[in-house]
């Protein structure tokens, strides 16, 4: 009898621990409100998807009850990941983030919800015990499944976004909670409305980061965390391969396909793509590197951008390592991309004591540099980069203070043209190596004029190199050396950039 009490003690003690194991980033895994059916989470460490299941009578009115996968976060944070229901069974189940004051099925809690028919909307509970409420105006997402759920807190205030495949977010509700704590619960939910029936699905692209304050400033507090990232462009499936409480900026794919580039503390390093350990790329007396490197289009040479002691200048080196050779003599000068015939640079430049820089070209064997553009007081340039056949440089430019916009010239600077014409600042188009696409980085129409800062909501957007509509390919908090330089594969498939969240 005795032996029937403890292996029954032990069998609940397992089932409550299975329950609160940590699930990919996630600490806690429970069901909340004491659903009849039990809720399961699992974790495909391989592609980095969760799987959520779960039950209860439902997350509204005075209580809830659902499965929840969650961490404890403690001020400012911004979340944000694809959901999508496996099956189809009841209209009113319910996937998406949360957050709340404490594990009770009653206490106050905030979230953003995708329906089962489709429906979105953020819902909260001011107030323990209270009733769930939605916005007064009832201007909830329309009933088409939003993939894309993003829930931000700003002090006491909540705000969820959500987004079709594709597009940018878009506002759904916005809420103060007074009550609220500093330190809550936030995490991803599924709730099936059915007391007898589970509901599953699958999570992915699971980024919890938490922000810093608009006047931050990294020189004095210094740099957050960072995380280096690769994606399939086609399907929007992201991986986090490499992780570091401190700066580390602007990957390349190495022409082997098999690992990165990218910089850290004034060095080069490699990491294989799937992740592991790092590797110090020999760059001689060069150790006050920025993140402007690019390889050369036949895979041989490496472009540096290095502070030689009279400030940025470009330099060229072997991509197996050595002594670099100067390009340029005068700074600053800030590199951006190789010549299809991998015999010239193309950078940007301050030059005879001007405040405006323009884009210059120069033989990597010497010579004199040939400006590309005359740039006025309220005009900038930036992200120059050849085309792989050679036809195009592409780059970033603003004119008369207006928002930053991708363009293309000839290679000799004649034929300037407009590519994009939306209210974002559109920064570093990069060209797939099979010349069909252009990747870039997309600010807030309100950053600083001429400005990529570090650390803002950013977008990363795709588009045919033929024109045609941008499509947003990752949400993200980063900006400055997420994506600075060309960071496609050779198989034109992926790309890798950088992404930043406080630890």
């Amino acid at each position: 009898m005795k032996i029937s009490i403890i292996l029954f003690c032990l069998c609940i003690c397992q089932a409550s621990l299975s329950q609160e194991n940590s699930i990919g980033i996630f600490q806690n895994n429970k069901d909340i409100g004491n659903p009849k059916l039990e809720g399961s989470a699992t974790y495909d460490e391989a592609n980095q998807t969760y799987t959520i299941k779960g039950a209860g009578y439902n997350i509204w009115g005075q209580r809830d009850e659902h499965q929840y996968l969650f961490n404890k976060i403690k001020g400012d944070f911004i979340v944000t990941a694809n959901f999508r229901f496996e099956g189809y069974n009841e209209a009113h189940r319910k996937i998406g983030w949360m957050t709340r004051a404490s594990e009770d099925d009653n206490s106050v809690m905030v979230g953003g919800f995708i329906h089962g028919d489709g429906l979105t909307a953020g819902q909260w509970r001011e107030r323990k015990g209270a009733d769930m409420q939605n916005p007064e105006d009832d201007v909830w997402a329309p009933k088409r499944f939003y993939e894309i759920i993003q829930l931000e807190r700003r002090g006491n205030t909540f705000i969820v976004r959500a987004a079709h495949d594709g597009e940018p977010l878009q506002e759904i509700s916005s809420k103060e909670l007074a009550f609220m704590p500093e330190e809550a619960l936030t995490g991803i939910v599924i709730g099936s409305h059915e007391v007898n029936t589970i509901e599953t699905a699958k999570v992915w692209n699971v980024r919890i980061d938490q922000p810093v304050p608009e006047n931050y400033d990294p020189d004095k507090s210094g740099f957050i965390g960072c995380r280096l990232e690769t994606m399939n462009v086609f399907d929007g499936k992201r991986k986090v391969i490499y992780e570091k409480n401190s700066r580390f900026e602007a990957p390349n794919w190495m022409p082997n396909a098999k690992e990165l580039l990218f910089n850290m503390d004034g060095s080069l390093y490699t990491i294989p793509t799937i992740g592991g350990e790092i590797t110090k790329l020999n760059t001689g007396t060069a150790d006050k590197l920025n993140n402007d490197h690019c390889i050369s289009f036949d895979g041989k040479m490496l472009g540096i951008s290095h502070d030689d002691g009279n400030g940025s200048n470009v330099f060229v080196l072997p991509l197996t390592g050595g002594e670099p050779k100067p390009v340029t003599t005068e700074a600053p000068s800030y590199l951006h991309g190789w010549s299809a015939n991998n015999k010239e640079l193309v950078y940007v430049a301050k030059r005879d004591g001007s405040e405006v820089y323009n884009i210059y070209k120069k033989d990597i064997k010497g010579g004199k540099e040939i400006k590309l553009t005359d740039n006025k007081k309220l005009e900038h340039v930036d992200g120059c980069e050849y085309s792989p056949d050679g036809k195009y440089i592409y780059y970033n430019g603003s004119i008369n203070g207006g928002t930053m916009q991708l363009w293309r010239m000839k290679p000799d600077g004649s034929n300037k043209e407009q590519i994009t014409f939306d209210q974002y600042n559109n920064w570093f188009p990069h060209i797939s190596p099979d010349g069909k696409w252009i990747a870039f980085i997309s600010f807030a129409p309100d950053i600083k004029l001429n400005s990529h800062p570090s650390y803002k909501q950013i977008m990363l957007r795709l588009m045919p190199v033929s024109g045609g509509v941008p499509k947003v390919i990752a949400y993200m908090y980063g900006g400055q050396g997420t994506i600075n330089v060309n960071s496609w594969s050779p198989d034109s498939r992926h790309i890798s950039f950088v992404s930043n969240s406080k630890k």
